[in-house]
């Protein structure tokens, strides 16, 4: 009955249960066999049998599997061991399975080819178990020591021990002594901190019930001052004593006597806590006044301005071009419409600042509630999605990963998910690198106090890195980092050629190993040819569950199992400071040593199935962090952002913990490239937008999504509404809860269904209701029951009456639940690609489906529930990302964004059908989001005008008189000053908003169009449009690290700015030799015309610039296109209206 590789377990939604791959009729008869399972911490059982061995691993030469019996009353183990060392088998084990497959934990010794040192990472070498005939691995605790069980201090491994405690009555097989009855902890070493124990679980409860035990309210003064009759804090830990760690208020002994309040003794503590100045975790500052008033009447006076002017335009046609006149007026008003949509949203910017000293002391210094002066911080689950291992380099996924395993927030609160939608084995062992790597790069950041944690990015870095460092051996220590960061990178970099070596021998074995059995099977025959499918092989030579590099049924991209791995098991409860032997050469004796958590996934996809692109991988993470960690709060990052400021997450946090945080759905960072060249000549920066337009709407009711860089508070993902929004709704959220609390309450008024949303309980008399939870959520209970605990934890703190639906401090002190088998299980049928059939995912309940930009649709629907978001601008940038400075991918990426916008529009979420719960400068402002690519149609006209004019001889008005030349002054005035003092409040530059106002132009005659025609195809034809990943690698150029932005790539994106400035460049040519040769030249009407081609013309500086490349090294293709365009326009023209008398170009004009 001992150990190793495969496990089975047959997943579906709600257990796991043993089956065989095969149909019973097509098996030979067996003899009768026995079942084995074992019962896990949440009292389910999970079975194991032969049969789930996986039949690619059957070239090992033998095959083993663990038999656990079912405890009984005389036969129980030691559970606290049992739990500890599960944890670290789950670690190393590579979890797949999906849809009507069986679900497989595969035990790997090797995950990948160097060396392995940190204990949490799994594959971790250790001590080989001394039972004859075993070899397995010792059972080790968070320092990577040996557990000994015995004190002879006999090697035994996992399987081993069960069963001497099972069968063989509790001896140890070297000693022949009885297993004393120790707690993991002590065994391990690790424990006597001067820790309350924790009740022992009740029986016959799930896991999540045990983390969230209803208990009696204390009723205390600080309670009943914030709270009135009832108790917000109902939700509280289990833990030691009558009340444990999750009260507000620790009771003295005496005063709690039968269950009952003793209301003849006032707590001390509880009234020093509320006579105590309450501090705020953050201060809104407001834009002041002398800037602030003259942009608001600004704003008024331009409108006023604009509606005289256009009024005056429609009272004065240009008789004479009519038609000319007719396009300029259209052209002009819906100018004037998008400037209002885009201008009134930004009337009440507002700077936000936080307090991290307030932070800390409030969540990590000893109180009263905690004197261990443990963080009571809540989790984070941080996501970090990519797709396609050839346009996101795993080197830049793997920097990015290691920022954020290094980031100061508390090791044991963080968990971190990589998506990989491509089930790619390079991104796979990519991640294993550098969690390799993380080993030593953590503690030397923490040590040294390391900004950035991007290990590239650092390196790179152009100053003096030895400056504001005062340890003696920061320079030693950097230099052997160094060395250790290149040779990661020549590994990482090497890993595509070292994984198809491995294959390519693995695979002329298997081929040699299927001659060998057909020479045997064919002695005298004539020997065939044999083709063996080209399999990926991992580094402990199985095949590996996902892509091949040669795609095959079940290993392609869109066609794999679901695979789960936890590369770094979850850290433990206490800091654990290094030795003078750890990392080798470097000295961590002072330094917290553990790595948070982190978890490689890559959902099942199948043929036939939706998956959703990004939406849907994100939802999958969603679900799986959920079941395993469940952290309230979930970062979201690109593979290519990088966390820049190391306390960034506490900075978030300090809005989320803040009083009437618990309303905030989403804490937005902006976004801020590097890579970019100085003059950021297609306005990648994107200031304008990220400082301008995102800090105006957290003025009103929060910034939009932008799809990275964002804090969520995970209940708010789920659907639910935030907190007392019945209080400002009371008509809808009775609708609500009609709907969600099975018909409870009566319904007064009629709303549309996605406008209903789930209620969370925002008093506790009414608790949340979850019983139509599996119709939303799918049927998973574990995922279920983890709802309730993320809304708790994500509670801000309830340290002054003030705070309304909070938690009691110190209630997230306590140690987390060990990772178990039948978790990880669990979590792989979440992925499945099934799960989410006939629930309400992608539907209301996390990212939405249906959209290019799911982003935008997903904060807009959180707004629509009530929920407000915030923004949240550091001194020092929180991420940092790359973006695309090659104008082709600039224009495609501008492309995606404004498809999605069309998609928007014509969807239910545009903004003209949003709830009453969004404010109506808030709804403008998402109405403008849907309504900008439409202006391009308006734009390409109105770039054309001034070509047309110049032809024709002809201009928008009859006459340059007075009027329109003041009329025209006082909007160019307005909208300059404008400009100014936007650049006073947001902090931009006056370069940076130019350069947003031409790309503006060059996009919108380009990508808008195609975005606009791509939106109408879709919604009258239901053409679908796919995108291409927008690629992260740079041109392979070490002398110019710009070398991208000069490289030309044809795009018929580039046509119409081309042909707008070619017929611009003609028409000025035509337009001067006219008016020259003229007997009687009209210079208002040339000048007129000359003024707006150069208008257009400077704004298209920069996309000329791009077409020229470095050494003008422009496809022939382009000007070829274009000169056609521009000289049958042109010809178009003379055709329309032909030149008349012998003073016009044409006719018998000749050239002097």
């Amino acid at each position: 009955m001992s150990s190793n590789n495969n496990k089975g377990f047959k997943g579906n939604r709600s257990n796991l249960s043993i089956s065989s791959d095969a149909p019973d009729s097509q098996k030979p008869p067996l003899p009768p066999t026995v079942t084995f399972a074992r019962r896990t911490p949440s009292e389910r059982y999970i079975n194991y049998s032969r049969d789930d061995l996986d039949s690619e691993l059957s070239s090992q030469d033998f095959m083993n599997y663990t038999v656990h019996l079912p405890p009984t009353p005389d036969n129980q183990p030691m559970d606290a061991i049992s739990q500890k060392v599960e944890e670290q088998y789950v670690s190393s084990s590579l979890f797949t399975g999906g849809f009507n497959g069986v679900t497989r934990a595969h035990l790997m010794d090797k995950v990948i080819d160097s060396e392995i040192s940190h204990p949490q990472m799994a594959g971790a070498k250790g001590s080989c178990c001394s039972v004859p005939g075993c070899g397995s691995k010792v059972m080790s605790d968070e320092r990577g020591v040996d557990i000994l069980p015995c004190e002879c201090d006999f090697k035994i491994c996992r399987d081993c021990y069960l069963d001497a405690i099972k069968t063989g009555d509790g001896i140890c097989p070297g000693c022949k002594e009885s297993y004393k009855s120790v707690d993991s902890d002590e065994l391990g070493n690790s424990g006597g901190n001067g820790q309350l124990a924790q009740l022992p679980p009740p029986v016959g409860i799930s896991k999540y019930e045990r983390r969230l035990s209803l208990m009696k309210s204390t009723k205390s003064a600080l309670m009943r001052s914030q709270t009135g009759d009832f108790d917000h804090n109902r939700w509280l830990f289990e833990t030691s004593g009558t009340y444990g760690y999750g009260n507000a208020i620790w009771p003295k002994e005496g005063l709690m006597e039968n269950g009952k309040d003793n209301d003849d003794h006032d707590h001390i503590d509880s009234l020093e806590l509320m006579n105590k100045p309450w501090r705020p975790l953050t201060r809104k500052l407001r834009i002041p006044a002398a800037i602030l008033s003259p942009y608001r009447l600004l704003i008024v006076i331009r409108m006023v301005v604009l509606v005289l002017f256009l009024s005056w335009r429609i009272n004065h046609p240009n008789n004479d071009a009519i038609w000319l006149w007719g396009m300029s007026i259209v052209c002009e008003l819906w100018f004037a419409f998008s400037w209002i949509l885009d201008q009134l949203p930004k009337v009440n910017p507002v700077n936000r600042a936080t307090d991290l000293n307030v932070l800390k002391e409030k969540f990590e210094l000893p109180t009263v509630n905690n004197p261990t002066g443990k963080s009571d911080l809540p989790g984070i689950d941080i996501f970090v999605s990519t797709a396609d291992p050839e346009k996101e380099p795993p080197l830049v996924t793997a920097n990015t990963i290691l920022s954020i395993l290094a980031a100061d927030y508390p090791v044991e609160k963080l968990a971190c998910y990589v998506s990989d939608d491509g089930g790619a084995l390079l991104t796979f062992e990519a991640m294993a690198e550098a969690a390799s790597f993380a080993n030593m790069w953590v503690p030397f950041c923490r040590k040294h106090d390391i900004e950035p944690r991007n290990p590239e990015s650092y390196f790179n870095l152009k100053k003096d890195p030895y400056k504001n460092k005062v340890k003696s051996d920061f320079v030693k220590d950097r230099r052997r980092v160094k060395r250790e960061f290149d040779e990661f990178k020549v590994r990482i970099n090497g890993l595509p050629d070292s994984i198809r070596r491995r294959s390519d021998a693995y695979h002329a074995r298997e081929e040699i190993k299927a001659m060998k059995q057909q020479r045997q099977k064919r002695d005298d025959e004539p020997i065939e040819m044999i083709k063996v499918q080209k399999a990926t092989w991992m580094a402990d030579g199985t095949h590996w569950p996902g892509t091949w590099l040669s795609p095959a049924p079940e290993h392609s991209k869109g066609d794999h199992s679901g695979i789960i791995q936890v590369m770094l098991k979850p850290p433990s409860d206490d800091p654990l400071h290094g030795t003078e032997d750890d990392a080798g050469m470097l000295d961590f004796t002072d330094v917290d040593i553990r790595l948070p958590m982190l978890v490689y996934v890559s959902r099942e996809k199948r043929p036939g199935y939706d998956h959703n692109k990004k939406a849907g991988a994100m939802n999958a993470l969603v679900r799986a962090s959920a079941i395993m960690s469940n952290g309230p709060f979930i970062l979201n990052l690109d593979c290519d952002h990088y966390i820049y400021n190391s306390q960034a997450m506490r900075e978030g946090m300090c809005f989320m913990m803040d009083r009437g945080g618990d309303s905030l759905c989403y804490v937005q960072f902006p976004q801020r490239f590097e890579g970019i060249d100085t003059s950021d000549r297609y306005a990648n920066h994107n200031t304008v937008f990220f400082d301008g337009n995102m800090r105006a709407l957290d003025g009103l009711q929060g910034p939009v999504y932008v799809g990275t860089g964002c804090l969520f508070r995970r209940i708010a993902l789920y659907g639910f509404d935030p907190p007392r929004s019945k209080e400002h709704h009371p008509s809808f959220c009775s609708c609500c809860c009609s709907c969600c609390c099975g018909g409870r309450r009566k319904a007064k008024f009629h709303t549309s269904v996605e406008n209903r949303a789930l209620r969370m309980g925002d008093s506790d008399d009414e608790d949340m209701n979850l019983s139509l939870a599996p119709k939303k959520f799918g049927n998973s209970t574990l995922l279920i029951d983890s709802i309730p605990v993320a809304e708790f934890q994500g509670r801000p703190l309830a340290d002054h009456p003030a705070v309304k639906n909070g938690r009691p401090p110190g209630a997230l002190t306590n140690p987390r639940e060990l990772l178990d088998a039948s978790t990880v299980a669990e979590a792989i049928s979440v992925v499945s690609c099934w799960y989410e059939d006939k629930t309400e995912w992608g539907q209301r309940v996390g990212w939405i489906y249906g959209s290019v930009t799911e982003d935008v649709v997903t904060g807009y629907r959180m707004h629509n529930r009530g929920w407000k978001s915030v923004y949240c601008i550091t001194k020092r940038d929180a991420f940092r990302g790359t973006a695309p400075i090659n104008l082709t991918d600039r224009l495609h990426q501008v492309l995606r964004w404004a498809t999605g916008s069309v998609e928007i529009f014509f969807s239910r979420n545009n903004a003209l059908l949003a709830s009453s719960k969004m404010k109506i400068l808030q709804r403008i402002a998402y109405l403008n989001v849907g309504i900008y690519p439409f202006t391009s149609i308006f734009l390409i006209v109105y770039c054309f005008l001034p070509a047309l004019s110049l032809f024709s001889g002809q201009f928008i008005v009859q006459t340059l008189n007075v009027t329109f030349l003041v009329y025209l002054l006082i909007i160019t005035l307005t909208i300059v000053m404008l400009a100014v003092l936007e650049v006073k409040w947001s902090g931009i530059e006056l370069e940076e908003w130019w350069r947003n106002e031409q790309f503006w132009l060059i996009g919108g005659t380009s990508a808008h169009l195609a975005a606009v025609m791509q939106g109408l195809l879709k919604v009258v034809a239901g053409i679908e449009i796919s995108f291409t990943l927008t690629s992260k690698s740079a041109v392979d150029d070490e002398e110019d690290e710009f070398a991208d932005l000069y490289i030309v790539k044809w795009t018929s994106l580039m046509i119409p700015p081309i042909t707008i400035m070619m017929v611009n460049l003609i028409a000025i040519a035509v337009g001067f030799s006219r008016t020259i040769y003229s007997t009687i030249p009209q210079w208002s009407k040339l000048l007129g015309g000359v003024f707006f081609s150069f208008w257009v013309l400077a704004h298209l500086y920069p996309f000329a610039k791009g077409l020229m490349g470095r050494r003008g090294r422009t496809p022939t293709i382009v000007f070829v296109w274009s000169g056609l365009v521009a000289i049958t326009i042109s010809l178009l023209w003379v055709a329309i209206n032909p030149p008349q008398g012998q003073n016009q170009i044409g006719g018998s004009f000749q050239f002097p």
